[in-house]
Order: structure tokens, then sequence, then C-alpha cells
């Protein structure tokens, strides 16, 4: 065998290892070239398949496996993966704002979604209004009015909307409704029914970066919805974007799915009995959390997520006005267990402090400094004596 038969026999081997093989996780499937069994499948193949196996970036068995147990977990049909969350929601953005439209914002939005959207006012002309998630009627959509943008809970300071005044009312006017339901994550209530009258919104966006991995060490967003026309419209532009995941990431969150409603049942009970620690500290003016009885938007999370009794491990409290920014600072950096950063769903808790003096709408006017905490999965008594320590040397 010479040495030109050889390497063309690596390439090409003889022998083909058989493909049936049963195991609990998916084969995890790396390309970007994906063969085609004939010309003829080559031109039948269309991108709105289901299965478009064309192109790597489009989809594998991994990508789709992951897709169709994203949709499944949130109660929809379809599903279109994203690098990121925030990726998910400019696709979003991207696909159904034009000129001249009219998008609607959540005062309490998170942040790079509005400054996205100011970034598309001053390009394209696309106004955004702001509406008091807590109050219905201050969403006011003219016959422009194109999208409204829906988060519950408020990622930062935790307050639950009136969803079904909300989206009742976005109905009647033919707006666009678009939930970011990474809090909810598809256990606290189901997007596409969650109320007595069965309502739905018409997309949810997730960041899968959050409890479907588990274990902050994957970026990834999801783009769910129960219409074909949305979907497909979503992923003309996924497609036109060239957007796409990669089967290891896709398979680390598969991995992960089956224990999700466990961890998050978990940080849940933590973030509910550290609220009530947190409530009983003199330091705090408030502890933003929708389950407390007292919390903003507390009777509408129980509206939607009564059944469940669900909420995510998130916490914020808001120092009283005498506290300094150095103070507030000085706790954070003396936390041990609680790590500074971003992002939530992992298994460390996490700790950020927020200033809020750009949240002056109605009803969302916030005193003093406010820091949020993400529980992690940590023994409860454990972080509430690392919470101690710091408070005791502020």
């Amino acid at each position: 065998m010479d040495k030109s038969c050889a390497i063309t026999r690596l390439i090409h081997p003889e022998k083909q290892v058989p493909q049936k093989f049963g195991s609990v996780q998916p084969a995890v499937y790396r390309a970007s070239t994906v063969f085609f069994e004939s010309t003829q499948a080559m031109r039948n193949r269309s991108w709105q398949d289901d299965y478009d196996y064309s192109y790597g970036l489009h989809g594998t068995p991994t990508t789709y496996a992951l897709a169709d147990r994203i949709a499944a977990l949130e109660g929809g049909e379809y599903c279109i993966l994203a690098p990121s969350g925030l990726s998910a929601i400019n696709l979003v953005n991207f696909t159904f704002l034009q000129q001249g439209d009219e998008v609607w914002l959540p005062d309490n939005i998170y942040g790079p979604n509005k400054d996205l959207i100011r970034q598309l006012k001053t390009q394209f002309g696309i106004d955004y209004f702001l509406y008091d998630p807590l109050d219905a009627s201050s969403f006011t959509p003219s016959a422009k009015a194109k999208l409204i943008w829906l988060e519950a809970a408020g990622s930062v300071t935790l307050e639950f909307p009136d969803l079904v005044g909300l989206v009742e009312k976005a109905q009647a006017a033919n707006v666009l409704t678009v939930l970011d339901n990474t809090w909810g994550a598809g256990l606290a209530f189901c997007p596409f029914d969650f109320s007595a009258e069965h309502l739905s919104v018409d997309i949810s966006v997730h960041a899968l970066t959050k409890y479907p991995s588990g274990g902050a060490d994957v970026l990834m967003g999801s783009i769910v919805t129960r219409q074909r026309n949305l979907h497909l419209a979503v992923l003309r532009t996924h497609t036109l974007q060239g957007i796409g995941v990669g089967g290891d990431d896709a398979e680390r969150i598969i991995r992960s799915l089956p224990s999700i409603q466990l961890r998050y049942a978990q940080q849940d009970s933590n973030a509910r009995q550290l609220a009530a620690w947190l409530s009983q500290q003199d330091c705090f003016a408030q502890v933003l959390h929708p389950a407390l009885p007292d919390a903003k938007g507390h009777a509408f999370w129980q509206q939607v997520c009564g059944e469940s009794n669900r909420a995510a491990g998130l916490v914020s409290v808001l120092f009283k006005p005498e506290f300094s920014l150095q103070q507030v600072d000085a706790f954070c950096d003396a936390l041990r267990l609680f790590k500074l950063g971003y992002s939530w769903g992992g298994p460390m808790s996490l700790v950020m402090p927020y200033q809020l003096e750009h949240m002056r709408q109605p009803g969302h006017h916030y005193e003093g400094l406010l820091v949020r905490f993400c529980i992690g999965l940590e023994a409860i008594d454990d972080l509430v004596a690392d919470l101690q320590q710091a408070l005791q040397k502020i």
C-alpha cells in the first residue's frame, strides 16, 4: 500500500462502524458539510423542513434534539436555537420590527434589550414606548404598534407583571406578544397556557444559559412558538444571518435538562428561605421577591403561578438610603460564598449591585441601592452565615 492510498483510506475508510447504538445520551454531531444521498435529495430539500440536514449551520441531529426538548419544556411546537439569550432576543426584534413600527417595553426591561431597541430607533426609525408592567392601562398601543415585550418577572427588580391583562389587551389590538421566559424557565408556568381562559403569548424567548444549562458554562438561547408562520419568519432571519449553535454546547444542555425541575425547586426553596431571613434585617428597606405577600405583582404571580407555586431562585434587596454606594460595594466584596457575577441558574450563588436611577417610571421609583442575589445549591445555613458576616462589616 503506497502513501497516497493509505491517506485516501484514512479519509474514506473501507469499514463503516454500525450506527445503531442505544444509550441514555444522544450522539454529538459536529459538522459543517452534510452529505446528501443524491442530487435529487439535494434539490428537494427546503429551509422550511422541520429537520433541514443541508449544512451544519442549519442544524444537526444533536441541535434538533435539544430544540425539540425545549419546545416540549415550554409547551410549544417549534423551537429555534441561538448562541445566547440576547441573540435570541435580537432575532425576534430583527424579524418582526420594520421602519415606522412601534414596540412596547416594560419599564423594568432587561437592559441589553432596551439598548438594542434604542439602536433600532436611531438606525431604522422604530419607535419604542415604556409601560408599567403592573398596570395594563399604561399600555396604550397605536395602530402602528407591532410588538410588546413581556418579562415575568423583571430580571432585577422582580416585579411580576399583569400578564393576563397585558396579553388580553395586546391580542385585542393585534399586537405580537413576546415573553422573556428565562425566569419561569417553562416550570413556573406555561407561556402558551397560563390562565383559566387558556391565554397564550405568541413567542417565548429563553436564555438557556440559565436553568437549562445549570452549569454556568454554556451560552445559548431559544425562540419557541406554537404558530408555524411565526416560526418560519424567525427561521428565515436565523438562516440569513448565519446563526448557529455547536453540537457540544447542545449536548451539555441536553445532559442537564433531566435535572432542571429538581434544581429549580431547590433554588426556589433556598431563595424563599433567604428572602424571609433578609426581611428581618434592619439595613434593608425592602426585599423583592414575587412570592412575598407584600411584593409588587404578588397577586399577578399568584394568578399565573399559583398552581405550580414556583419562582426562580432570585432575590433582590434595597438598602436603606443611609447606606452609601461604598458601603454596599464593601458588603458585596465581603461575601465569600456569593461570587460577584452576572447570570443565574448555576450551582454557585451570585451577587450583583445595581444603581436604579434610570428607573423613574410611575410606580417604579426605587429609593436606595439594590443588590440582587442569584441563589445556588449551597446549604442555606452557610449562605445565611455568609450574609451575616458581610453585613457585620458595614
